[in-house]
């Protein structure tokens, strides 16, 4: 197995786990991690949240031992927010701390952070300066490939990282006015490689092994990031350790194994949330694992609508009645 060094973190070339806001969390990274991700990076925290004590922002940024190399993540606009942040991020031990520059949401680029820092390179510079000096903890960026089709400045901003301090960057090759529609532009994430000398993670449109392989050749990354991707199917981070590991990919799971599964990540969720939150939040969690099998849209409203564990094993049964009796 190679591996890349990020820092003084060492991390399997396999696949990693993408920060993915109200989606990676606790629950979602250990089941990545259960099947073979090589890294985690968690959901983005926000610095003044951080700096005003808010408690929920806090509990982002909690890593267990079983989760790790993980990564927490920061977004914010201003160097001396981002500098007090990183201290207190400190305190949670994580292995690598990772900005936010491609959030391409109204709420985060309204506020200059996110995919808006890519609009302004000098401050986006004092920012991730800021970040490297208050640690020894490596600090990567995570970016897209510009603001729109007529800025496409990943190259410029990943050369701005390096020369600050950054340990690594990640490219989604999408601009911020793509959101997550149409293809990634993998080439971007080329043009980077060939530009910097720290690692370069790629992330976009990797659906299978067969995309990971594809996207390490086309492009020369370091490493291979995963996030929509792996809604609903964690195992993908299996197929994906097989196949660099010189093993036959492990197929796609049966039903049942796929409830087993889903069983395991909705345990987690619950406990590591409490019931109430816990189930509300799987509700899409479970909608990404029945795409595709019988009744599935109709199993999508009824999942839709569960409140209790019990609710979520009844449906679990009436899955396995549906699929016995095809239809």
């Amino acid at each position: 197995m190679e591996h890349i060094k990020i820092g003084n973190v060492e991390i399997e070339k396999t696949a990693a786990l993408a920060p993915m806001a109200s989606v990676a969390d606790r629950a979602y990274r250990l089941m990545a991690k259960e099947f073979g991700a090589a890294y985690c990076v968690g959901e983005m925290a926000s610095c003044k949240g951080l700096c005003f004590s808010d408690r929920k922002t806090a509990e982002l940024l909690c890593i267990t031992d079983a989760e790790r190399p993980a990564a927490i993540q920061l977004f914010g606009a201003e160097p001396e927010f981002m500098e007090k942040a990183v201290k207190i991020a400190e305190k949670y031990s994580p292995d690598i701390i990772d900005i936010n520059a491609g959030c391409p949401m109204p709420k985060i680029v309204n506020g200059g952070a996110g995919a808006a820092l890519m609009k302004t390179p000098e401050l986006f510079g004092k920012i991730v300066c800021a970040a490297v000096m208050a640690t020894n903890i490596p600090v990567t960026v995570k970016f897209r490939s510009g603001w729109d089709e007529n800025s496409i400045n990943a190259v410029e901003i990943a050369k701005i990282a390096e020369e600050n301090g950054a340990a690594a960057v990640t490219v989604h090759p999408r601009t911020k006015t793509q959101l997550y529609a149409g293809r990634s532009d993998w080439s971007v994430i080329k043009a980077v490689k060939d530009a910097v000398k720290i690692p370069v993670i790629g992330s976009g449109d990797v659906q299978s092994a067969e995309d990971c392989v594809k996207m390490y050749e086309q492009t020369g990354c370091d490493l291979v990031m995963i996030g929509r991707g792996s809604y609903g199917k964690p195992w993908l981070f299996g197929q994906i350790r097989d196949c660099f590991e010189g093993k036959p990919i492990r197929s796609e799971p049966s039903l049942n194994e796929k409830i087993s599964i889903m069983r395991r990540h909705i345990t987690l969720l619950a406990e590591d949330k409490g019931e109430a939150v816990g189930i509300k939040e799987a509700r899409r969690q479970a909608a990404w694992y029945i795409k595709g099998i019988n009744g599935a849209a109709k199993l999508r409203d009824e999942f839709s609508r569960m409140n209790t564990f019990e609710d979520f094993e009844r449906l679990l049964e009436k899955i396995s009645e549906v699929d016995k009796n095809g239809a």
